[in-house]
Formats: structure tokens, sequence, C-alpha cells
């Protein structure tokens, strides 16, 4: 039986109070404790207790609490220690000091303050996505989606493709247009839950940022299709945080304000894909040479596969590259379901040769030329446009070949490393232009652009000139040294022939006859005819006229010479039929022009005979074409910097340059040479098939060596006869009228209103020469002028006579004559 525990009594705190208050209800209280407040003898007579008894102990003696707060009085020791041993075993059974309480309080705190920082970076990122969102193009620049930059598409005569020309490189292509299989092939590798997400993918983004990490590089992008497309419209190339939240912020902008298929349309209209192309048609046209629209799968799969890289996948770069990323995109596609295994492993098999960047290259210097001029013709461009030209595809092809061929074979062996070549009909039509060797090297267009000194090839303009003054193909000239002031123009071989015919002289290209002629008629005389025939470039009025040293563009020197194959008359040249848009509404097609006859055709005769004798025992003899008659000249420069051969038939007229273009000399080239061998292969592939046609006009020359003559015969325009039709005379005064009255004048035989007379010789006022004609041989040919015909002093502006050539010498030696201005790219280009 337990021993009861000692009974003691309780002792109340006694509050210790003044005596002089000890009976007031209002007086102060003190409740601090002293020793007569403690049980007496405490500390000794009680006996021992536990460690854990005295714990206590000191627990209850600390639970005091001062009366004068408000406070309920302390609980009972008994209560007391009910509740320590309950916190004791909840601290045991929580496995240490906090227990389950200190888990579900940690839980609790981590989601107050997950909350709390949610809300916190919810607010942070509107702010930032507001902040990036003022910084972002204006609304009037992405309410839509801006239009793509217009494409060019040029065409030839039989409506077959030349070029595309633009920013994009190829044409606007719908998207239904498509092989299901080309936009499946860009999704699959590119952006393969396009139709499920929003703009943007948390997923991508997320795989994205594993696989980065685990590389220890960027090798990964988590950007979406839509997100590309946001980049390519609105915003810059560059890799900063700021693009990039602008990019997904205008990204699902495009998701909200635009479908699926109209963004996918857009993307693959305006994607780079390597090589300068814009877009899958241009890219399609520039690896395949064929529309998008006509790809096979390996060939989608390839223009996929550009996308990560388009320089390094490129066909034409790295064929195994191409070849390896394009069974890339097609495990991709097989992966995504868009195609079977079986279709897979076949598209695998297929070599695709990837089309050269020169194949065709003689046709893009048509191509830019022609974009060059399309504004001219409709204004600025805010559409795609469809253009016809007069382009044959044909001989637009024979031409390059023409000129490559030819100097990839001759060209080292004479020094020469470029050419051009033009071709124009009788309406006008450019058929052909070459304006370089490689387009792929060099795009300057030497056809048009470049201008060079045409040498001998411009003396027609002299000679017809002087038959407009009276003289005829039969009018001998002597081919002896020549001085014209302190200049004596020399002949190409140094030789001299003495009398000799017109027609002789222009089929030898004798260059001292030539100076003769200019110099009688005038050069400015000379220039008027030219520029009357077709030249537009400045052309001096000097004496060295007569040998082309003023510089002309090859294009406009070969439609000068339409009139001799065209009956007299002259059309400007033209290459644009008609400019449509895609929706097939025409903007422009090219008027009606009547042509304008700008050589009378007594002489139109006579310069074909005397330019079908180059061709026949000329300096032209390599251009002659069997069974066609054919006529033209060669021109060579000082040097054999320059050589031109520039010829017609009935059918066409076409001109061939060749040259350096940092002004180089050549190896003894001439016009007669590789010139006239381009223009044959040219001219023969042109004419077959087509009718032979004779040279208008039907003069005869009388070589004055077959028949005896004293003085060349009269020629005069009329003879009574009714004007030829179609004839206007350029004054616009009409059909000339017979004048019978022979002249030995320099001058042409016009009357008071301007119109053409008949103009005879000028070598003889009656038909023979008398003994006191001053200026004439006794046998009816005429002394070479040694002084002046404009006056003692003929090179100065007062007399009004032409000024003196710029290249003559001191000595007396033609040398090169000078270009206007300087600079490299004068030098280089000619122009």
């Amino acid at each position: 039986m337990a021993r009861p525990l000692p009974r003691r009594e309780r002792i109340e705190p006694v509050l210790d109070r003044s005596a002089e208050s000890s009976e007031s209800s209002d007086s102060e209280f003190d409740i601090r404790l002293d020793a007569n407040d403690r049980t007496a003898g405490a500390s000794k007579a009680a006996p021992k207790r536990s460690r854990r008894a005295a714990e206590d102990d000191d627990v209850e003696d600390a639970e005091f609490f001062d009366v004068d707060e408000d406070e309920p009085r302390p609980r009972s020791r008994r209560a007391t220690r009910k509740s320590s041993a309950r916190r004791k075993a909840r601290r045991r059974r929580g496995g240490g000091d906090g227990g389950g309480f200190s888990l579900f309080r940690a839980f609790r705190r981590t989601l107050k303050w997950g909350i709390i920082l949610g809300v916190w970076g919810i607010v942070a990122l509107v702010g930032a996505v507001g902040y990036y969102a003022t910084k972002l193009p204006s609304d009037a620049d992405w309410s839509v989606l801006p239009k793509r930059p217009p494409n060019i598409k040029i065409l030839a005569n039989d409506g077959t493709l030349i070029a595309n020309r633009g920013d994009t490189g190829g044409e606007f292509v719908k998207l239904d247009e498509l092989p299901a299989y080309l936009p499946q092939a860009v999704i699959a590798i590119e952006d393969r839950r396009f139709y499920s997400h929003f703009g943007i993918d948390p997923i991508g983004l997320a795989r994205a940022a594993v696989t980065n990490l685990r590389s220890g590089g960027v090798v990964q992008g988590g950007s979406t299709l839509t997100q590309q497309l946001a980049k390519n419209l609105f915003l810059k190339p560059e890799r900063t945080f700021d693009r990039k939240l602008q990019e997904a912020i205008m990204a699902v902008w495009l998701e909200a304000k635009y479908t699926k298929a109209q963004i996918l349309e857009a993307y693959l209209n305006r994607v780079y894909l390597g090589a300068g192309a814009y877009g899958v048609d241009a890219a399609s046209r520039r690896y395949f040479g064929k529309s998008a629209r006509d790809i096979s799968l390996k060939e989608a799969a390839i223009l996929a596969g550009l996308l990560k890289a388009p320089s390094r996948y490129a066909p034409t770069s790295n064929q195994k590259a191409a070849d390896d990323r394009a069974d890339v995109v097609l495990g991709a596609m097989h992966d995504a379901g868009f195609i079977t295994a079986a279709d897979e492993k076949k598209a695998a098999a297929v070599v695709i040769t990837p089309r050269e960047e020169g194949d065709g290259g003689s046709a893009r210097y048509v191509a830019d030329w022609v974009a060059d001029l399309v504004p001219d013709v409709v204004g600025a461009l805010d559409q795609d446009v469809i253009v016809e030209t007069t382009i044959d595809a044909h001989l637009q092809d024979a031409a390059g070949r023409a000129v490559t061929e030819t100097l990839d074979k001759s060209g080292k062996t004479y020094g020469v490393s470029q050419g051009a070549l033009v071709a124009i009909d009788g309406t006008g039509a450019v058929r052909a232009l070459v304006g370089g060797r490689d387009y792929q090297k060099s795009q300057f267009n030497r056809a048009v652009e470049a201008k060079r000194q045409p040498g001998s090839a411009f003396k027609p303009f002299v000679y017809l000139t002087a038959l407009e003054f009276g003289l005829t193909p039969e009018t001998v000239r002597i081919d002896e040294p020549t001085r014209i002031g302190k200049w004596e123009p020399k002949n190409y071989e140094k030789t001299y022939k003495g009398p000799i015919t017109l027609q002789t002289a222009l089929a030898l290209s004798i260059n001292t006859v030539a100076v003769q002629l200019a110099n009688e008629v005038g050069p400015a005389s000379v220039v008027k005819t030219a520029e009357r025939l077709g030249i537009h470039s400045p052309l001096q009025p000097n004496p060295s006229i007569a040998l082309g040293t003023s510089e002309v563009s090859l294009l406009e020197l070969t439609d000068a010479y339409v009139p001799f194959a065209n009956d007299g008359y002259a059309v400007p040249p033209h290459v644009i039929s008609a400019v449509k848009s895609v929706d097939g509404k025409t903007l422009y097609q090219r008027p009606e022009t009547k042509p304008t006859q700008v050589i009378d055709p007594t002489y139109i005769g006579m310069m074909n005979s005397m330019l079908q004798d180059t061709l026949s025992r000329g300096t032209g003899r390599k251009a002659a074409i069997d069974g066609w008659p054919a006529a033209g000249k060669t021109g060579t420069t000082n040097d054999s910097r320059d050589a031109w051969f520039i010829g017609y038939t009935a059918n066409l007229t076409a001109g061939v340059w060749l040259g350096n273009d940092d002004f180089k000399p050549t190896k003894r080239m001439t016009g007669g040479s590789l010139p006239a061998q381009i223009w044959h292969r040219f001219m023969v592939e042109a004419h077959k098939g087509v009718p032979v046609a004779n040279l208008p006009g039907d003069y005869t020359f009388r070589d004055p060596n077959a028949f005896q003559a004293d003085a060349a015969p009269q020629q005069t325009i009329g003879q009574g006869q009714p004007a030829p039709a179609g004839w206007q005379d350029p004054s616009g005064s009409g059909y000339p009228q017979q004048d019978n009255t022979p002249t030995g004048s320099t001058q042409p035989a016009v009357g008071s209103d301007g119109n053409y007379a008949a103009a005879p010789d000028p070598e003889a006022s009656d038909g023979t020469p008398g003994p006191n004609d001053q200026g004439y041989y006794g046998n009816g040919q005429r002394v070479i002028q040694q002084e002046p015909l404009w006056g003692n002093d003929p090179y100065t502006v007062q007399n009004g006579g032409p000024v003196p050539p710029a290249d003559v010498g001191q000595d007396g030696s033609y040398q090169t004559h000078p270009r206007q201005g300087g600079g490299f790219l004068r030098r280089l280009f000619g122009g």
C-alpha cells in the first residue's frame, strides 16, 4: 500500500502592504515576493525529489502573472503537467523537434510564398510584356500581314520563263498549289505541333532547353513557325532576350489574327533558303530549275532541310550534306505520319542533280535589263507582275552558246576575256541579248551599259553621208598618206593602195579614205547622220569621228544598222511587249510604232552593195553565210582593244563586241576574226528554216576596172519616177524634187526647203574635169586636200570648223582616244 504524501499547508502569496493603508481597498499592491511568502524551511525540510519533479516545480514557480493585466489566473499544477506531457509526446511522435506540426507548417509556408511569388511573377511578366510591347513596330506596320515584295516574272515571246526578278527571286505560290508533302516536310522538321499550339510551343521550349543543357550549348531552338514568321516580317534578326520576347508577343497575335493556313502560306513564300532565294518557289527554281508546284518528295525534303542552315545544306555547294539532311527530313515525315516507310525508302534512294548557277546565264542579262525597264512603263510596283518580252528563247540560247563557247575555245589565244551580242529584227524587237561571257562571274551588261569606241564599224555612217552629198560607190579616192592639221591617220596594215573606189575602200576598211570623206562632208554632218539612224551617245564632231573614236554601246550601234536591212526604216529598239498582273489585267501594252524612214531608198541600195562586198571580198569574209545575202562591217580600235562585227540579213540584224573590261589590248584580234566567227555561228542557227530573202535595194556596183569610164556615173534621186511607197523625207517636207543640175561642191544638193535633190558626182561639173579645175588631176581623180577646207585655221571655234581630235599626238601618230572622266569603274566597264 502506497504511503500517502505528507500534507503540506498551501501558503498563498502574501501582499506586503503598509500599515497606513492596510484597511483600505483602494491601496496600491506590490506583488513582488519576498522570503516570507515562501514555505518556511522548504529548502531544508522538503524531502528529496526527482529531477523531473524539480523541473516541474521550476515550471510552476515561473507561472506568475501580473495582476494588473487582464489575464486568467494560472492553471493548476496538474493541468500544467498534463499540457507539458502532451507537448513532449507530440515531439516524440514527430521524430524530433517540430514533428508533424513542422512539416505541415513548412508546406503551408511554401504554399503561401509560392502564391505570393506567383502573383508577383505574373505582375512582373505583365509589366515586361507591356514594356516590350511599347517597343514593337507601330500598329500600322503589323495590323495586317505586310505585302510580300513584288516579283517580276519575265517570259520569252513563246511564254517560257526567262527568270524571276525582285527581292524574293520567285513568284508567290498559294498553299493549295503546292504538293502536300512540301508543307508537311517543313512542319515535320521544324514545328511538329504547328496545328496544336497557340504561337508558342511550351513543350518545344522545354525540350530545347533540356537538349541545350545536356549539350552545353545551343544546338536546338524552340521557335515555332509562327515565331519565325513574326521575326521575318517585323523584327531584326538579332539574338537577344528583347527580340525573343517581342517575337513571342507577335506570334501570339498572328495566331489570334490569322488562320494556320494563312500563316503557313506566308511563311513558305518568305523564308530564306540560300543563294539569294526567298520563298520555296525561288529556291526551287534556283536549285532544281522548276517551279515549287512541280517538285518531287525528295526535292521537297531538300528544301525543308535548308531551313536549319541554308549555306551548309545547299545542294549546289554540298550534295552529300544536302542528301543526308533530306534523309533526316524524310524520317521526321514518317514519324509524324505524313508518309509511309515505303515512301521514305523510295524517296531516299532518288538522286537529285542540282541546277548549276551558270545555267541560263545569258538570259539573266536580259532579265536584269527588263527588271530595270519595268518601272519606266508601269511605275513603282506594288504587286507581282508578268512581263512578256520579245526575246526568242531559241535565239537567246544560241547567242549565249556562241559567245561563251567561242571564248572558251579561242579567247586565251587572242587575249580576250569578254564578249557581248545583240540581235534585233526589222520591227525593233530585241530577239537575243548576251551581256557577258559568264553571268555568275560578272553581272555587268556589256551589251547595254558599256560604251566603247566602235572603230571602223562607225564608217558606214561616214559613207552614207558621202552618198547623200552626191558621191557613189564608184567614186574614186586616193589611198595615200593624208594629213589634217597635225593629224595623220594610218591604215591598219600601214600600206597604201593608191586610187580606189569608195566601195573597195569600205570593203577593205581603208582609214585614209574614210578620213578624207569625213573631212569633205564635215564631221558635224557625219554626227547628224549617225544620230538620225539611232546613235544617242554623245559624238564629238572632229575629223577622227571617221574612225569611230566616240564611244557607243553595242545595243545602239546594232540598232543604227537596222535601217540598212529594213529598207531605210528605223524603229526604236524594245524588249518589253506587255506587262500584266497575276490575275491577267494588262498594265502596259507596247503601242504600235510607225517606222520612220531615215535613209533614201536609192542610198539603201548603194550602202547594201558596199557592205555586202565587205563579206564577199573584204574584212568580213569569215562572217559570210552560204545561201543568204548578208552585209556588215568590221571594227577594230587602237591596239586591238575592241573588236566588232555588225551585220545583217533581210531577216535579222546582229552585233558582236569582244574585248577586256580593263581595256587591256588583245593579241591583234580584229573584227574580222573572232567577232565575225561568233556572228556567223549565231546567224546560221538563227536562219535555219527561214526562207531566203534579198537585201533591200537594187543597186549594182560597176567596177571601173571592168569598163572604161573617165569618171564615176552620175547618181540622182527620182529621175522623174514617182516617189517610193512610204518614203518620208527626214525634213518632213515630202519627196525630193528632180534636180539635174550637176555640182562639184562638197555640200549636198538641197533646195531652199531642205529637201534632198539629185546629186551628181561632185568630182566634175560637166562630167569631164578640165585643166582649169583646181584640185583635180587630169584623170578626173581629186587631189587630197593638204589645206584646211574651213579657212586658214580650221581648228578654232572662231572659224566654226571642226575641233582637232583629242587623240592626235605631237608627232602626228594616232593614239588612244581619251575617255571622259576617270576612276576604276569606268576603266573596268568602259561606260
